[in-house]
């Protein structure tokens, strides 16, 4: 029973084993696209968790009475099961394998206290028919052995908001699916960051590509708390058709004093510049066509631009939920057969459909 795995070694075919997030990693990887580098922590390190004490059947027992008709039980269900995960020990072996796995990623990028993102990664998460897209937890620039840890444990507990109960409930989520895998990802420290649909969310046409950007840390994007700038892109082409330069207030950034991220304003000079040159924006779209290829469907996907040197780097992809789920209109309309014309005109002469054939 492994407990932890690079994403190397994910592919579509484990998201029971590490979720859709972890899983989606790993097949950007085997495409052949810059991801940076991280583990999935497995569901059978949840599992374990869960089965640990009465932890499993307590869970149960207040998933069973929770009146979801109303918002304040939900949310009272909610803070007492995401207390009683985070007052539960995790496994001796699982914290093991875990600071084993971030030792080695550390190593690997030459830095012993190496900042990660911590991100849940549910198996009922980033599906074509479902997904958990801004209602798990996800924790940034997280550094050291034991915090790690402790971040993984709220990931955990971050599957009983009220939010994601909810959600549970509307799209009948098995129990024996509801696990979580988590992501530990090396950080990208953002110069930019944001999110692009391999189709125009605005009306669902498949020909284009939208991008959307912002300073810094892509959450302000995904949160809705900055105006983004916006591009259209013809994906034939490969040419900007629209460029919106929105005048973006704030940014996340990482208060390196203060060791968390944090919202600062963005100054008068950057405010109404483009967070997004051209050619970055055709580089973005280029992959996005080759993701899109790759899965064969239009995806959603969440990168961000190296404040350093400059790298475009791709932090996530799910299936687009929206428009996909919708039947295509024909391209173009069906013609009528000789017949149909023959029908047409013996019936509006007043011949019966029976009468004519």
């Amino acid at each position: 029973m492994a407990f932890t795995v690079p994403f190397e070694e994910c592919d579509a075919g484990d998201i029971r084993r590490v979720g859709g997030k972890c899983a989606s990693l790993g097949e950007l990887l085997r495409a052949g696209l810059d991801v940076p580098p991280g583990f999935a922590v497995t569901t059978d390190a949840h599992r374990l968790f869960l089965d640990c004490g009465d932890l499993r059947a307590r869970e149960d027992e207040l998933l069973g009475r929770i009146d979801y008709e109303h918002v304040g039980a939900v949310a009272e269900a909610s803070r007492e099961l995401r207390a009683l995960v985070e007052q539960a020990p995790v496994p001796e072996p699982v914290i093991a394998e875990v600071k084993a796995s971030y030792t080695a990623l550390a190593r690997r990028a030459g830095r012993a206290d190496l900042p990660v993102a911590v991100r849940s990664s549910a198996t009922a998460e980033d599906m074509s028919a479902a997904s958990f897209a801004g209602q798990l937890q996800t924790y940034l620039w997280i550094s050291g052995e034991e915090p790690v840890i402790e971040y993984m444990r709220r990931c955990w507990s971050g599957f009983f908001t009220p939010e994601a109960l909810t959600y549970r409930r509307r799209m009948e989520i098995p129990p024996d699916e509801a696990l979580m895998s988590v992501a530990i990802q090396q950080m990208v420290d953002a110069r930019t960051a944001g999110v692009m649909f391999t189709l125009n969310p605005v009306n669902g046409d498949r020909s284009k590509i939208m991008i959307e950007s912002t300073w810094g840390l892509g959450e302000a994007v995904v949160s809705g708390e900055v105006d983004p700038d916006r591009f259209l892109i013809d994906k034939v082409i490969l040419a900007v058709l629209e460029r919106t330069i929105a005048s973006k207030q704030i940014e996340y950034r990482l208060d390196p004093e203060l060791g968390s991220v944090v919202s600062t304003p963005i100054e008068d000079v950057r405010r109404d510049e483009a967070s997004l040159s051209d050619p970055e924006v055709l580089e973005l779209a280029k992959l996005g066509k080759q993701i899109e290829k790759h899965y064969g469907r239009p995806m959603d996907v969440e990168w961000a631009v190296d404040a350093t040197r400059g790298e475009l780097f791709l932090l996530q992809a799910r299936a687009e939920t929206v428009w996909s789920q919708r039947e295509r209109p024909a391209l173009v309309d069906k013609k009528g057969t000789a017949l149909d014309y023959v029908l047409a005109d013996l019936l509006g002469r007043g011949t019966t459909a029976k009468e004519a054939t």
